[in-house]
């Protein structure tokens, strides 16, 4: 099933949130994405529609929905850590990890991530 960036941007913060704070409200995703609560309503209504996620007081991730979110946050964490290591300030490489880590191919990403863990390896050498 093919999903639009914004669902993504959304799973993903749910997760944030889930790991940050341990359970999720609506007015949480108001607060950290900074979007109207008539939006965010919207939005987590069609995400509950389509199965993605749970209303019962907590807004749990349901399978389809953990799924998309853990792959879109793995990609953000991976980019922005790169990017970083590129020496892109932390702000600014998170900043640019969102907007690149829904449009990256797998093959993209697999050759950031040799080059990410071979520089890591290559300080780790240094610092030894």
């Amino acid at each position: 099933m093919q999903i639009h960036q914004s669902a993504e941007d959304y799973l993903e913060t749910i997760l944030m949130l889930t790991q940050r704070m341990g359970r999720v409200r609506s007015i949480d995703v108001v607060n950290e994405l900074g979007y109207t609560k008539a939006s965010v309503s919207i939005a987590m209504k069609k995400l509950r529609e389509n199965g993605y996620i749970a209303v019962d007081g907590e807004g749990n991730l349901l399978d389809p929905g953990r799924e998309i979110a853990e792959r879109i946050y793995s990609r953000h964490r991976l980019l922005t850590h790169f990017f970083m290591q590129l020496g892109v300030d932390e702000k600014i490489a998170a900043e640019d990890a969102c907007k690149a880590e829904h449009i990256l191919s797998e093959e993209t990403l697999a050759k950031i991530r040799e080059q990410a863990l071979l520089h890591d390896a290559e300080e780790s050498a240094k610092n030894g």
